[in-house]
């Protein structure tokens, strides 16, 4: 059975850091990106970084650049979304997902989870 979980969301001031991790199990997991998407209240879902496993490319959209940070563990079960220098405008549920990019769309393989929520206070 497929499963990714989120966890280590929280209420963070602007310019805080939190780390989300992406705990997954169920597939091989150097046959997929793995993307972090996020949903903010009254807005669309938008994907916000991915990471190749297999070779370990990664992406992120402009507004979170030099900011968040994407990354695996050595066993590569899990996947990190370290988020530095906060801003209000990131308070979103983080969802994480097996994700194909084409054409600039994100497309999540997975159902959503519960997410883990990112509140940035300002």
């Amino acid at each position: 059975e497929v499963q990714l979980v989120e966890s280590g969301g929280g209420l963070v001031q602007a310019g805080g850091s939190l780390r989300l991790s992406c705990a997954t199990s169920g597939f091989n997991f150097d046959r997929y990106a793995i993307g972090w998407f996020r949903q903010a209240p009254g807005k669309e879902r938008e994907g916000v970084s991915y990471i190749s496993t297999g070779d370990e490319r990664t992406y992120y959209i402009d507004s979170v650049k030099g900011r968040f940070t994407i990354s695996t563990d050595n066993l590569k079960t899990t996947v990190y979304l370290q988020m530095n220098r906060l801003r209000p405008e990131d308070t979103a549920v983080y969802y994480c997902a097996r994700t194909i990019v084409e054409n600039n769309v994100w497309y999540a393989l997975d159902t959503w989870g519960q997410g883990t929520l990112v509140t940035v206070s300002s």
